[in-house]
């Protein structure tokens, strides 16, 4: 039904109608444009500004991708728009990590024994390229690049843009602005302005530099391709993604120290030798050395903030709202995710902004800042010992046991034990619950070990009264304590 305008009103799926919004998206990235597909596909006219140009036909930058592993919201939010079986097509299974230790030699930790599912490695270059391209053929989604956002009036929808390469001010005007301009968000920056606005930033001391493993002589993977390659080793570890094109996208992170102390190519040569000796003939002698001095190390940041909202007109999504360290592999399906609650809140309201900007807001934050902490502990153990750093934890005899008894326990009650990164990465359970839901199972274990372990001192005890001295039965009870403490030290990973 046409209105006066000549915009034509929409049903949503509660029945509805309602009028196209005018959206102008600040950010064309991957969120950013996922969400302009979205609302698009609702009828609502979109205008999508990226300060950078046109990624499909701009060189691709080295060093700074992270390569990405897309699990199930990342996937359900694409699926929403009809991509998901093209970017699956695309992507690489990976059901598992293949450790590498100091001699090279290689164990397999499944991410699901039981159900075997699987995480995707999808290229951030050839993901953004797919939505974009799918974007471009709404004829009510419209493209801008080189517009770098310089200032906004978030109450009014109002936006002043300048071309970064003719500086040339350009102005617009929206029912609604939404940030999706990552985790140095000029969006944001406006929002921070406002009086009791809630916001933390926090760096990591670890930095990231990308290197690159190329096909073999054969043309093909260095290394068995279904798999997270990782190398752990304490203050630093490096992971590797497969590509398409056979190689690897290899992400070093350690301390920035230890960047700033490989100096030469002999130091670094040296690094590798101690610490990844494996991987300098699976990378190569010349082209490690190129690599690694070619880009400087990237820093690492944690932004929580809330709400995400200002008034009916402004709303933050994906990194802009919830950066954090990649870690757990959530941060583009974390984004994706918002684009999925956001269209859910608009077929639940039409286009009631004033209902559907609070109400994301006070639905996504706690979600948000969880996974975000999530992120963070898996990075180092901290006060809520939720689990083990990362770069050790996949070493730990305690992370290896507690892991066996939580494939045991999902295979025996899958409706009731759902392991921790199960529930955040092959389901749609919200992040907060997914903690809570560990938080839950580590009282049980804790509660299960403490009673088996005195009944199993007891038991032993009467048994061996009359055969042993007090000496047996006080080092009988120290090993039995102590295989006690690895159970529960296991209950908190």
């Amino acid at each position: 039904m046409a209105t006066a305008s000549g915009k034509y009103k929409r049903t949503n799926t509660n029945g509805m109608q309602h009028q196209p919004l005018d959206v102008a998206i600040v950010g064309g990235g991957l969120v950013g444009s996922l969400l302009a597909l979205h609302l698009g596909k609702k009828g609502h006219e979109v205008n999508l500004y990226e300060y950078r140009e046109d990624i499909r036909t701009a060189e691709l930058v080295i060093g700074r991708s992270i390569n990405l592993a897309l699990s199930a919201r990342g996937r359900r939010a694409l699926a929403e728009v009809g991509l998901e079986e093209a970017l699956l097509d695309h992507g690489i299974p990976m059901s598992g990590r293949m450790l590498h230790d100091v001699h090279g030699n290689r164990k397999i930790v499944p991410y699901d024994a039981n159900t075997n599912q699987c995480i995707y490695s999808v290229g951030r270059k050839h993901l953004n390229e797919v939505l974009l391209n799918a974007a471009e053929k709404f004829p009510n989604i419209h493209l801008h690049f080189n517009h770098k956002l310089v200032s906004a009036n978030l109450d009014e929808g109002n936006l002043s843009m300048v071309d970064p390469q003719t500086k040339e001010v350009k102005n617009a005007r929206a029912d609604l602005i939404v940030g999706c301009d990552g985790a140095y968000s000029a969006v944001r920056k406006e929002i921070v302005k406002r009086p009791r606005y809630d916001f933390s930033q926090t760096y990591i001391e670890h930095g990231y530099l990308e290197l690159c493993i190329p096909p073999n002589a054969n043309g093909e993977f260095a290394m068995p391709h279904n798999y997270l390659h990782i190398w752990p080793r304490g203050q630093f570890m490096m992971i590797a993604l497969p590509n398409q094109d056979r190689t690897w996208t290899v992400t070093l992170f350690m301390p920035f120290t230890q960047f700033h102390s490989i100096t030469d190519q002999e130091k670094l040569l040296e690094f590798f030798r101690q610490y990844f000796p494996d991987a300098i003939e699976l990378i190569g002698r010349e082209r490690l050395i190129k690599d690694f001095f070619k880009t400087k190390p990237q820093s690492l940041v944690m932004i929580k903030c809330r709400p995400y909202h200002v008034g009916s007109k402004s709303l933050i999504i994906g990194d802009a709202a919830h950066a954090m360290v990649p870690f757990y592999g959530q941060g583009m399906n974390a984004g994706f995710e918002d684009c999925s609650v956001l269209t859910e809140l608009f077929n639940k309201y039409g286009n009631d902004l004033t209902r559907i900007l609070p109400e994301f807001s006070e639905q996504r934050w706690e979600d948000a800042h969880a996974i975000c902490d999530l992120a963070m502990y898996n990075y180092i153990e901290v006060k809520m010992r939720l689990c083990y750093d990362m770069r050790d934890l996949v070493t730990k005899r305690s992370y290896l046991l507690r892991k066996k008894l939580d494939e045991l326990l999902f295979w025996l009650l899958p409706n009731t034990w759902v392991p921790l990164y199960n529930s955040v990465s092959f389901s749609h359970m919200r992040y907060s619950k997914c903690i809570a839901n560990r938080a839950w199972q580590d009282k049980i274990l804790t509660r299960v070990l403490y009673g088996a372990s005195f009944a199993s001192i007891a038991g032993i005890g009467a048994l061996c009264y009359r055969h042993v001295t007090m000496g047996h039965l006080e080092r009988l009870s120290s090993a039995i304590l102590s295989t006690f403490q690895l159970l529960k030290s296991s209950a908190s990973v």
